[in-house]
């Protein structure tokens, strides 16, 4: 399925190893946010084709749980090789499906690369261990597979995270099944092309589809034993009672975010400013759950921080995803920008400050889309709703603190834990802040960058379990214990 034939409607799910519709022959429109193009249609998979996907994956398992460690890394290799080869096509599929710049989009697929391929370098790393029982016995451990895997992805790196989420599964010898976002599923089914050359039939199944039908299904799944879910608290909620209701299962979840990113009096504050504009990911339009969308400045700095802060932000281009000059793309779809937009109002009602942004964007090519410029409150209640509600678009809320336990305070004042940032030079302050900021994953003097093989993922309602790292791979598999009793008597 190329581009072209993305644009002529021509889409199908892979499973079994062949390109099928949904059973129902019901399908779903893909709209180009940009442009409010129609790109094509996909299938509206349902129950019925969950039960197939699994019914595949089921039939593979065996086999694929036996090609050795290696074997396994070398179809992961293989991938990351297609997607190298495709990269340029599967980023303008995310671009014209998501609204994201073109140059963000590019970069998802280099990372989705990267991942698999050290995925399949840890591969053997899946292995168990011996314990010392005495004399007489031998006692070790073995780590083996679930089975069937499922994993729903959202709409903000619908490539990277349906290539990737599926590696440490797939190395340590689980079979899977990928449920891309109804709003962003076109790279995922080019990806089937992909995944259907790389791997044995079975091995890798895409099945789209709205998350209350197709997704529900898969979740209640009696045979998938292991789940892993990407997006918000409420839908993550959701999985684990209807996970819970069909069978014990093994769930993953990362969920949202309302990250703080402290900046303390002896901060660079050049080094600060250009970590608050990136840690806010307006690059693509705020839609991530690890975005530091909580400003806390001190006091003594706090006016010149934001008036340099909002200039930087008023700089930003708006424009179409697929110009290499744009900064902030297209809101994914109409119901997310009006979400925004609402928190607009809610800021304005609360008494926040505009000091940046503040409304849809306007200019020539931007009529037909779903556009909001990157926007700055200031003065913000720190436990209102705008600091305390996750937005998931382009909305940075700031506000001041007069000294540490203030900060520390507002900054754990939510009920997410996903990421936090501190910039100060103080030493002391990096570490007690990285100690005592309720989050699962912190940078000091940094911002929204990831590391290959750290484990990333969040606490309190951000989530359970970390990914990205040997832990992931890990968390894929069942430990088994295994005792030999090696004394024997002759009868």
């Amino acid at each position: 399925m190329s581009t072209v034939e993305a644009e002529q409607g021509l889409l199908t799910m892979l499973i079994g190893g062949e390109r099928v519709g949904a059973a129902s022959g019901e399908t779903i429109e893909a709209r180009d946010p940009a442009t409010g193009e129609l790109l094509g249609r996909f299938p509206r998979g349902d129950a019925a084709d969950v039960d197939a996907a699994v019914a595949a994956a089921v039939a593979a398992y065996p086999q694929w749980r036996r090609t050795p460690a290696l074997e396994r890394a070398a179809h992961l290799d293989r991938l990351a090789d297609l997607i190298a080869e495709h990269a340029d096509e599967l980023a303008l599929l995310d671009v014209r499906d998501n609204g994201s710049p073109i140059r963000e989009m590019r970069n998802d697929a280099h990372i989705a690369v990267a991942q698999l391929r050290y995925f399949a370098g840890i591969a053997l790393e899946a292995r168990g261990e011996t314990v010392d029982t005495g004399p007489d016995r031998l006692n070790y451990t073995l780590r083996q597979p679930f089975g069937v895997v499922g994993r729903i992805i959202p709409f903000n790196h619908p490539l990277m995270f349906a290539a990737t989420k599926i590696a440490a599964p797939l190395a340590a010898g689980n079979t899977t099944i990928v449920k891309p976002s109804e709003h962003t599923s076109l790279s995922a089914l080019r990806l089937a092309d992909l995944l259907a050359e790389a791997f044995p039939p079975g091995v890798a199944n895409v099945v789209t589809g709205y998350g209350d039908e197709a997704g529900e299904a898969l979740v209640g799944h009696p045979q998938v034993r292991r789940l892993a879910f990407i997006g918000s608290v409420e839908i993550g909620l959701a999985i684990q009672r209807r996970a819970a209701a069909s069978t014990v299962k093994t769930v993953s979840l990362e969920l949202g975010g309302k990250n703080a990113l402290a900046v303390f009096p002896d901060a660079d504050l050049d080094l600060a400013v250009e970590g608050a504009l990136r840690g806010m990911n307006f690059t693509w339009q705020g839609q991530s759950c690890g975005s530091t969308s909580r400003l806390l400045v001190h006091e003594s700095l706090h006016e010149e921080f934001v008036a340099r802060l909002a200039g930087r932000v008023e700089g930003l281009k708006s424009g179409s995803p697929v110009d290499e000059a744009t900064d902030t793309g297209a809101i994914v779809h109409r119901g997310q920008l009006e979400k925004v937009l609402s928190y607009l109002e809610i800021g304005r009602e609360e008494g926040a400050e505009v000091v940046a942004g503040g409304g849809v964007a306007s200019g020539p090519g931007l009529e037909s889309g779903v556009f909001v410029r990157p926007t700055v409150f200031d003065r913000v209640d720190p436990y209102g709703r705008l600091a305390q509600e996750e937005i998931f678009g382009p909305v940075l809320a700031v506000m001041s603190f007069a000294d540490y336990e203030e900060a520390i305070a507002i900054a754990n004042s939510v009920s997410y834990g996903l990421t936090g940032s501190v910039y100060t030079r103080d030493l002391a302050t990096a570490h007690r802040w990285a100690d005592e900021i309720e989050a699962g994953y912190v940078w000091v003097n940094d911002s929204s960058k990831h590391f290959i093989g750290v484990p990333f993922g969040g606490v309190k309602n951000s989530g359970v379990g970390r990914e990205e790292s040997f832990e992931e791979l890990l968390s894929y598999t069942e430990a088994k214990n295994v005792n030999v009793n090696l004394h024997s008597r002759s009868v």
